[in-house]
């Protein structure tokens, strides 16, 4: 097993208690979320699954501060960050990744993961104009951390190379870096596994797995593909119309008659 990276917490520093309360979103007359509870906690990887327009993205959007819910609160570790804006969200501990992948394509890899560390950087404009000793000392220090997390997700090959060109799913790799590289407590992902090949899904999964198995990450996915939501899910959240209409274990989930009609209708059987 490898060595935990730099940039991810102490064990200890790791605790991330999500609670969603009687969260209600409306856009004008629709409503894309109906009093929707779930919680989640340190360790947890849960994942958020239903069709089309369900609401899945929504729930992040406020979850992480980009929409605010007409009624209802959410916690994160006690704290009620409902009403927060959005770039408060990972002074908090929260990181995300987009379904529209959000990098900088004409910039490098690395300096992409680079951008996501300003949030740590605690010299002032005039000693990093000066480069001065303690502001060396810092992006030293920082370098080391993106340095871990390139050798963890594997990306030594492509640091030097602009995002523009490189794959849709390499995108998604380097994107998840970015993420990490605010040493999130809770790590959001949004379709992380759209536009990738098996061979770089089988990659992500491996990533995800360690992630929270061995460093207890915490971690929310919304994903369409099913075959990896029942294989690496602990529990499920099923979302349809804006409501939650089941929740709990792969198994129950499968075999659930409402979320066996919400996906396919009428059907006896559901092909996942």
């Amino acid at each position: 097993m490898r060595e935990r990276p730099s940039v991810f917490a102490c064990q200890e520093e790791m605790v991330a208690e999500l609670e969603i309360r009687n969260v209600s979103l409306r856009f004008g007359g629709l409503r894309a979320l109906n009093e929707i509870d779930l919680n989640v906690s340190t360790g947890e990887m849960v994942a958020v699954i239903g069709p089309n327009g369900a609401g899945k993205t929504s729930l992040l959007n406020c979850i992480t501060g980009y929409y605010k819910p007409q009624s209802g609160q959410i916690f994160f570790n006690k704290e009620d960050i409902t009403h927060l804006p959005s770039h408060s969200m990972s002074k908090k501990g929260i990181g995300r990744t987009f379904q529209n992948i959000e990098l900088f394509p004409g910039m490098t890899v690395l300096a992409n993961l680079q951008l996501a560390r300003h949030v740590y950087c605690k010299y002032s404009l005039w000693r990093a104009l000066l480069f001065s000793k303690a502001a060396r000392e810092e992006e030293v220090r920082h370098r080391q951390s993106l340095e871990d997390l390139i050798d963890f997700l594997e990306l030594q090959s492509i640091r030097k190379q602009t995002v523009a060109s490189l794959p849709y799913g390499m995108r998604k790799r380097v994107e998840l870096g970015r993420a990490l590289a605010l040493e999130p407590r809770l790590l959001i992902l949004d379709e992380p596994f759209a536009g990738m090949t098996l061979e770089e899904k089988e990659d992500m999964v491996r990533f995800l797995m360690e992630m929270n198995e061995a460093w207890d990450q915490t971690i929310i996915l919304v994903e369409h593909d099913m075959s990896v939501v029942m294989s690496i899910a602990k529990r499920i959240a099923v979302l349809d119309y804006g409501n939650k209409i089941s929740e709990g274990p792969p198994e129950d989930i499968k075999n659930d008659p409402e979320v066996i009609k919400a996906y396919l209708g009428d059907q006896e059987t559901m092909t996942i």
